[in-house]
């Protein structure tokens, strides 16, 4: 926590540009030297552009966000102590409009935003606050509650709640009282989520968004963003997904349409995505049996799960119905 607070201090500190860059360095040398996260980092890449994980453009493209990545962490630690007008000019200026008939689409529940690690989500989630929506985001508190405790407290000030992700009681409440709710579905890969195809390949993603707007009658609403030339960030908000039941065909449909709007976030700029975890299985094996999984779901059968010798992850984040 001190360690936060300390970096959070510096980096607010000292010149934006000049820090980026060398934190964009600092980045890539991690890349460059640490094996496991430099080859999950190529294999995600590699699905992106449909190329092998060793090609050089992979690793160049992989370079390229790692060294994003550090602009992004000075801008993570700057903008809370930022004016929330200085905060708020960083994005696009939101349609009011659509957004409010997005609420009026969803006549009983609230609006479930889904988004990828792209751009800047706080920065996002400031514009939106500022609207004068009720904005709630899901986060995890178990790893870092100090820091978490110390995050809420300066989301607050932009009138955004952070919610810790095992609190589902809250969670059902934003929903039921037709609120935001914000959820980041590209954490990494888990053998768990329901089965989907992502780019080029077979996947999973959270059941939490699906599973969650089929028990309260809610939208999701995908959010796509990119950074331009300047600096600023462009939303776009896609058109709403409705969750009939929580039949296993419908909370696969839904999911996939979660899955297509994470690619049209990545596609257009993928040096701007920033999830550094594995996010397709390892194994044409366990992709195989994702393939079955969805299979069987499309047809209306329950998921069956991974096959006996496959790994299976250990917390059921399944049944909690929300992503960390």
């Amino acid at each position: 926590m001190l360690g936060y607070r300390s970096a959070s201090w510096l980096l607010r500190t000292l010149p934006a540009g000049p820090t980026g860059a060398v934190l964009g360095l600092a980045s890539q040398g991690s890349y460059l030297v640490w094996p496991k996260k430099r080859d999950w980092s190529n294999q995600n890449f590699g699905h992106v552009l449909g190329l092998p994980p060793d090609d050089p453009r992979v690793r160049r493209l992989a370079l390229r966000a790692y060294r994003e990545y550090g602009r992004y962490l000075v801008e993570l630690m700057r903008v809370p102590h930022l004016p929330e007008e200085e905060v708020v000019a960083l994005v696009e200026p939101l349609d009011a409009v659509q957004i409010q008939r997005l609420f009026d689409a969803s006549d009983v529940g609230g609006i479930i935003v889904t988004a990828a690690h792209v751009g800047n989500n706080d920065l996002i989630g400031a514009a939106i606050a500022h609207m004068g929506l009720p904005l709630n985001v899901v986060a995890d508190d178990s790893s870092f509650p100090e820091l978490f405790d110390y995050l809420r407290r300066q989301r607050e000030e932009w009138h955004a709640t952070l919610i810790p992700w095992r609190n589902l009681r809250a969670i059902f409440g934003v929903l039921r009282r037709r609120e935001v709710l914000g959820l980041l579905v590209d954490w990494g890969y888990r053998s768990d989520g329901i089965p989907v195809r992502l780019f080029d390949g077979w996947t999973t993603l959270p059941a939490g968004p699906a599973t969650l707007a089929a028990k309260t009658s809610s939208r999701i609403v995908p959010l796509i963003a990119h950074r331009l030339p300047g600096g600023r960030l462009r939303v776009t908000l896609c058109g709403p997904i409705a969750v009939a039941s929580g039949d296993p065909a419908e909370l696969q449909r839904a999911t996939q349409a979660i899955a297509d709007a994470v690619a049209d976030a990545i596609r257009p700029a993928p040096e701007q995505w920033y999830s550094f975890k594995p996010i397709w299985p390892a194994s044409a094996t366990e992709a195989a049996d994702l393939e079955r999984r969805a299979l069987a779901m499309q047809a209306g059968q329950p998921d069956p799960g991974p096959s006996r010798g496959l790994p299976r992850d250990e917390a059921d984040q399944v049944e909690a119905g929300v992503a960390r």
